[in-house]
């Protein structure tokens, strides 16, 4: 299959997966939040946010396999490609290893971390929750290299394919558990289980498939130290996505207990999932930003790089969009009357400041992808950092006095600048893309949003969306006027076809 052919494919599995992924969470938090309590809820996010902050040993290697990758394939340069194979499985096995130690050390001296925010019982909880889920982060660490060469050969529909096997199995196999009352280290153990059968799948597939060799000696003189110094930057970039990430439930677990914490993680389990809608197509297009930086260069280089981020830009802007404007009219209902309860109405507003301020950033991550295919993302990382010391300073202040809403505010506040702002800037000035272009375009855009927002308001005054008939009906109403609003007013004509073509596919014609 061509790869025009799996980037396509590969975009509606994404979807699917996503859809599958809300659904399913539609269900499976709720059920989490009934059978667990708030407290363990609260209690396996904290402990899951802290692990996850390990995930920072990546230090970038993981971002800096497709740049190389692209060098040697473009030069024909087998060999080259089995040494950088062979390289990169070393770097991650040693991470691995580090990762576990690591882990070991947290599991041990947990009051470190949490101080008085748990009790005794969820100390002795935390202490297994943590263990496994190092075991976990550890083995994934060398197994991200085969899911990179997948990536690279841009085997998109093997790929988007296994994801969807993990987002749908793991939540089938933990939800008997659950019910049987085995608690949050059942989950910890199937996510565990059903990772590893991911994993040796992709080793499989990249050994037997794609005939993928290691070579683990003769490495090109250098090369280790190019790679290092391209990714230190990018590791600044993973550390501040972490801390931005987890520190907010990690401070609430220490000053405020694992009951905000469960109020926080609903609110930021629902940006994940807006989050990921933008990520699974960008990602796609990875490959061919490191074609076209390159094959190219100067004008034609900047007139490609601009198309792409216009053209992904316009896409993610028309899916993010209804999603967003959707949380704002219906996400407070939903939350509180269909989802995780009435005591989580402060989660509403939790989602809100997550979600309107990363609008920027979303609609353009492909921009990331060409900062680094470009060796240009020194300036990013140094930015995200100094913003991630003001979102750390202003969350420890507000988390203590107005919880869960007054951490989100920290990380708006960062998101606005970092994102709005300062990148913006950046991409104009230095990164060959003219990102004037692309803010005439989602402007204009814009004009398509006035008639649903109207709409929407009007929901709000006058609809009573505890009611579930008037909640599901407003929702496929706003979905036909969103729709109807962007088609006439927004939408260019090539956008338009992408739709039809997809409806056609879809109806078998």
């Amino acid at each position: 299959m061509d790869s025009s052919k799996e980037i396509k494919i590969g975009a509606v599995l994404s979807y699917l997966q996503m859809g599958l992924g809300v659904l399913i969470s539609l269900f499976y938090t709720p059920l989490m939040i009934k059978t667990l309590g708030q407290n363990e809820y609260g209690l396996y996010n904290t402990v899951a946010s802290t692990i996850s902050m390990l995930s920072i040993l990546n230090l970038g290697f993981n971002s800096s396999y497709i740049r190389y990758y692209s060098k040697y394939k473009k030069n024909n340069d087998s060999d080259g490609i089995s040494k950088l194979n062979g390289l990169f499985l070393l770097i991650f096995i040693i991470i691995g290893i580090v990762a576990f130690l690591c882990g070991l050390f947290l599991t041990e001296n947990l009051r470190l971390i949490f101080d008085k925010g748990l009790t005794v019982s969820e100390y002795k909880t935390a202490k297994i929750l943590m263990f496994l889920l190092t075991v976990n982060l550890s083995v994934s660490f060398p197994m991200t290299v085969f899911t990179n060469i997948i990536t690279a050969n841009e085997k998109f529909v093997f790929l988007k394919t296994l994801l969807i096997f993990k987002t749908v199995f793991s939540p089938f196999l933990t939800i008997p558990l659950l019910l049987k009352g085995m608690g949050s280290v059942s989950i910890v153990i199937v996510t565990l289980v059903v990772s590893v059968m991911v994993d040796a799948a992709y080793l499989i597939y990249c050994l037997t498939k794609l005939r993928v060799k290691f070579v683990f000696r003769h490495f090109e003189k250098g090369l280790f130290k190019d790679i290092f110094v391209f990714t230190s930057f990018l590791a600044i970039n993973i550390v501040v996505d972490q801390v931005n990430l987890n520190i907010d439930k990690v401070l609430l677990g220490r000053f405020k207990g694992t009951e905000i914490v469960a109020i926080y993680s609903v609110g930021q389990t629902l940006y994940v999932y807006f989050q990921m809608f933008s990520t699974s197509v960008s990602s796609l297009f990875i490959p061919r930003v490191h074609k076209i930086v390159n094959a190219y260069s100067g004008q034609e280089q900047k007139y490609r790089l601009t198309e792409l981020f216009v053209k992904v830009g316009r896409i993610q802007f028309l899916i993010l969009s209804l999603i967003c404007t959707g949380i704002v009219f219906f996400g407070k209902s939903f939350i509180v009357n269909y989802w995780a309860g009435s005591g989580y109405s402060d989660a509403y507003y939790v989602l809100l400041l997550l979600v309107i301020p990363s609008m920027i950033a979303l609609t353009q991550n492909i921009g990331i992808e060409i900062q680094r295919a470009e060796n240009n993302h020194r300036f990013r990382s140094l930015a995200y950092l100094i913003m991630a010391s003001v979102n750390f300073g202003i969350s420890i202040v507000l988390c203590q006095k107005y919880g869960a809403i007054g951490s989100a505010v920290g990380t708006a506040i960062s998101l606005v600048l970092a994102n709005g702002i300062i990148m913006n800037i950046f991409y104009q000035k230095k990164c060959n893309v003219d990102v004037l272009v692309y803010w005439r375009n989602i402007l204009k855009m814009c004009l398509g949003l006035f008639i649903p927002v109207v709409f929407g308001c009007m929901i709000l005054i006058f609809v009573d969306t505890a009611k579930i008939i008037n909640f599901a009906v407003f929702i496929i109403i706003y979905i036909f006027v969103y729709s109807f609003s962007m088609w006439f007013l927004a939408m260019t004509q090539n956008e338009k076809q992408l739709v039809i073509g997809f409806v056609k596919k879809c109806l078998g014609r």
